[in-house]
């Protein structure tokens, strides 16, 4: 009896004290009320970036409704993927690319300025001319998981924005 007690006793006081230190499952985003609905519009609307932010909306109870003028609207402006050489083979060929992925984007509040955001994601990418079939697989997963880490950006951007 008394060791359910103390596991009892020592429960809470875990839990109080991960709620007290601001802890959060990862992807759960406190988004302010303003925001809670909110159209989303870009250049592509199929794109995988696209999906990949409204799913991210959805899963954080965000409706995405069609444009009007008195409901917030996030707009992505565009995405790019850029590369860099890191290193260089003796022979002359690439050895490591640096692969920059780029996302501009907008949040528009009802009769408020619109606020620009930009997001940059890393990734360092050895490329071996002998495996260059393995090679395009490993970029597509790269691009893929770069665009994930966008899209959770996004969503973290809209949870720290300022609304007055």
């Amino acid at each position: 009896m008394l060791i359910k007690r103390i596991l009892l006793a020592t429960l809470a006081l875990s839990i109080l004290l991960s709620a007290g230190c601001g802890f959060r499952l990862q992807g759960s985003y406190s988004i302010p009320e303003q925001l809670q609905t909110l159209s989303l519009s870009s250049q592509d609307e199929y794109s995988e970036l696209t999906r990949l932010v409204r799913e991210r909306l959805r899963l954080n109870s965000i409706a995405v409704v069609a444009p009007s003028d008195d409901i917030p609207a996030l707009r992505i402006i565009n995405d790019s993927l850029d590369r860099s050489t890191l290193s260089i083979y003796p022979t002359g060929n690439v050895a490591e690319y640096e692969l920059i992925y780029q996302v501009s984007f907008a949040v528009q509040l009802p009769e408020a300025e619109s606020q620009r955001f930009d997001v940059a994601i890393h990734r360092d990418y050895l490329d071996d001319p002998r495996t260059a079939l393995a090679k395009s697989r490993e970029m597509e997963l790269l691009l893929k998981e770069m665009r994930i880490q966008a899209a959770d950006r996004i969503v973290q951007t809209l949870a720290s924005t300022e609304v007055n």
